[in-house]
């Protein structure tokens, strides 16, 4: 039996989780301006069924110019079952960063989604893969220097990839991602936790299967877009930070975040290239992905990394980018 002194604690209860189911699932094209949407970064393309949030008073020069001399195309694995339920929500975070974003499935819609010759299917990840970059590489060659690949489930900040990104040359064989070592000599990038290819890069991949070198051997997404890599002589780079902590993660922020006594290697870091660490020293500062995030955990870290500010912190790093052609150099004051 529930009390009189309960009824409005309950009552709460009832509405918040009404507007959270309102919030995350409402057509984002007619909603008002939500709490946890974006500002939008000089230079990147506007989506106006995108609700905005601006700080008025952020300099975002250096973001900005990144934007402008890192031209960074993102396309999304996602479908038609996954639409309304989770590629939307990556339209209304991180998405509209990018300077170009295209959705891929298998079949065009207004949403827009490319619709590619192929079929649904965990099966068919590498054949959608494959079409993907053929259809970047014919109808966009001119608009990129990196490309980037992620699921429909991953959180993306794309400041902190174009910043990585910023000290490499596109004209070189790398990509770039969190680095598996079985099944292919070199390694591979993990496919949940998204993966960048240079320019370069993915004239090889294309190149690789007009002359046959490269084939779809597996239906194994990223292990087998990896054996094409090393087949065309493309080079996995290193995305970790300075200090050796990881950038990209194939796993949500729980998984690392947290500091367990000695023990084996858990399931979910046996892949890794590098040792693997845990707990705060786990990740990067300027981390660039996780997997595995669904809408509410999607808005969630949108509101944590632009959003949240300590009060009477001065964030200790003031970056100065100096361009030139293709590279960058980033000191820190």
């Amino acid at each position: 039996m529930i009390t009189l002194s309960l009824v409005p604690f309950v009552s709460g209860l009832c509405i918040g989780f009404l507007s959270i189911q309102y919030f995350v699932y409402s057509d984002t094209s007619t909603a008002k301006p939500a709490l946890f949407s974006l500002g939008n970064s000089s230079g990147v393309h506007n989506d106006k069924r995108v609700p905005r949030h601006r700080h008025s008073d952020e300099d975002r020069s250096v973001a900005a110019s990144l934007s402008q001399n890192v031209r960074l195309l993102c396309w999304i694995m996602t479908g038609p079952k996954n639409l309304e339920s989770r590629t939307k929500h990556i339209r209304a975070t991180w998405g509209k960063r990018c300077n170009k974003v295209l959705y891929m499935s298998s079949v065009e819609t207004e949403f827009p989604t490319v619709g590619l010759n192929v079929t649904e299917g965990r099966d068919q990840l590498y054949w959608k893969t494959i079409r993907a970059f053929q259809y970047i590489y014919q109808h966009h060659h001119n608009d990129y220097d990196w490309v980037l690949k992620a699921d429909d489930d991953t959180f993306v900040v794309i400041e902190n990839l174009r910043h990585t990104l910023s000290k490499q040359d596109p004209e070189k064989p790398v990509y770039f991602g969190r680095r598996f070592h079985p099944f292919v000599q070199q390694g591979y990038m993990s496919g949940g936790a998204g993966y960048v290819l240079s320019k370069e890069a993915v004239r090889r991949f294309i190149k690789g299967f007009d002359t046959g070198k490269c084939s779809h051997f597996s239906t194994i997404e990223d292990m087998a877009l990896g054996k094409c890599m090393e087949t065309m002589g493309v080079e996995p780079g290193d995305s970790r930070d300075v200090k050796g902590r990881q950038t990209f993660h194939p796993y949500p922020p729980d998984m690392y975040l947290v500091k367990e006594p000695p023990r084996k290697r858990p399931w979910y870091l046996l892949y890794d290239h590098f040792k693997p660490r845990e707990g705060p020293e786990c990740c990067s500062d300027h981390i660039v992905s996780f997997h595995y995030i669904y809408p509410v955990e999607m808005y969630t870290l949108v509101y944590f990394t632009y959003h949240l500010r300590p009060y009477g912190y001065k964030y200790r790093a003031q970056n100065v980018v100096q361009i030139t052609s293709y590279h960058f150099t980033t000191s820190t004051l």
